[in-house]
């Protein structure tokens, strides 16, 4: 079941869900979803540094450099172009929900999509959102910090997670992070 408007305001305001900053809840809180805006730093990939990947071998890090644009300035995505992203807000989820980020459809109708495939928030994370943002379109598209980006819901699990995201006992790569993060493939138990 996906939790509405008054739902998530409820578990807002009891601390079961967090999202920090929320700056203007009767903006951002849509009918079932909340509205998350653009963070200031973008990861590009260093194509021409780099004839391929390898995820098992390469350093994801070393593959890409940190832009960040400054207030009032934009970021330019360019048709047939991958960047990560991030959320400004710092997002946790409880161990008896699950959420997931979609595309904003104002967005959308721009060629803007904001996950190739990562949209899925596992019960138990901690951090911002990593957004892998691609303009699928033909004209180049302009990103601003701070405007909204995407929308985030949530859903109530059968029961809650066994061993959550960030449990001890699982390989939680992405726990905390901050800023768009790189892929952490190499970090995955065989």
């Amino acid at each position: 079941m996906i939790l509405s408007d008054r739902d998530i305001e409820a578990a807002l305001d009891a601390g079961r869900i967090v999202i920090d900053p929320l700056v203007d809840r009767a903006v951002q809180i849509q009918p079932c979803s909340v509205d998350l805006r653009l963070g200031s730093r973008f990861a590009l990939f260093r194509s021409s540094a780099t004839p391929f990947v390898d995820p098992e071998l390469d350093d994801p890090d070393a593959l890409t450099e940190i832009v960040e644009v400054n207030e009032g300035q934009q970021f330019v995505l360019h048709p047939g172009e991958f960047v990560l992203g991030s959320t400004v807000e710092r997002v946790a989820v409880p161990e008896d929900l699950l959420a997931k980020v979609d595309g904003r459809s104002s967005l959308g109708r721009l060629a803007i999509l904001i996950h190739a495939t990562a949209g899925f928030i596992d019960p138990g994370f901690r951090g911002t959102i990593t957004l892998e943002l691609s303009n699928v379109g033909r004209l180049p598209v302009a990103l601003r910090p701070g405007m909204r980006i995407c929308q985030i819901s949530f859903e109530t699990l059968s029961s809650p997670a066994e061993r959550p995201y960030g449990d001890a006992r699982r390989s939680s790569k992405y726990q905390d992070q901050t800023g768009p993060t790189p892929s952490r493939i190499r970090r995955d138990q065989r």
